[in-house]
């Protein structure tokens, strides 16, 4: 016997339940945290592109000297 006294009957089954079922729920959140990371590294990955596609699209339309231009005027 332990030092909270006898156990109510059901007791050890209503504790192993939740142990289980928080066990469970630890499973599921360590898998949705891996998911979320996973996507915010896409994620990253794809405004990292963007800015490249932007940047290159700049230089075609010779947008990005006339925009260093200004800043050097001011």
């Amino acid at each position: 016997m332990d030092a909270r006294g006898p156990e109510a009957p059901g007791g050890r089954a209503l504790r192993d339940a939740a142990e289980n079922l928080f066990q469970e729920l630890q499973e599921h959140f360590q898998a949705l945290t891996a998911t979320l990371n996973l996507r915010m590294e896409e994620m990253g990955n794809r405004i990292e592109d963007l800015q490249k596609n932007v940047s290159d699209l700049m230089v075609q339309a010779g947008i990005e000297n006339s925009i260093k231009q200004q800043m050097l005027k001011t």
